[in-house]
């Protein structure tokens, strides 16, 4: 599964200010949530990696596409919002059943402008 497009940029930080703008309107919390499996030829590859040891690559792949889908629906949820800035950003990751994880984005929709 590929991750939506890429919705126009905007600023998304981990951070909760944007050096040099200022935040004007706070939109509120957005997220962006997927739940995940492996499919059928990750699991064979992440099974057989699993008995001999070391790197999961294909399960790393899967996590890393979580997390880029995850990114994409909260940075259109911030827009949906009117917001062109999103701060604070965190991930988190849970199992939700044996296979299956979900992944959520997180952080606060604001409205910023450039300091005079």
């Amino acid at each position: 599964m590929t991750p939506p497009p890429l919705p126009p940029a905007i600023i998304v930080t981990t951070t909760f200010a944007v050096e040099g703008y200022s935040i004007t309107e706070y939109k509120g919390i957005v997220r962006g949530i997927i739940v995940r499996s492996p499919t059928i030829s990750q699991g064979i590859l992440g099974g057989f990696k699993n008995i001999i040891g070391g790197n999961i690559g294909a399960w790393t792949e899967m996590c890393e596409q979580a997390r880029q889908t995850a990114y994409h629906h909260m940075v259109a949820h911030a827009q949906a919002l009117g917001a062109n800035a999103v701060v604070g950003v965190a991930y988190d990751a849970s199992e939700v059943k044996m296979s299956a994880t979900e992944v959520i984005c997180y952080g606060t929709a604001v409205v910023i402008k450039p300091n005079a």
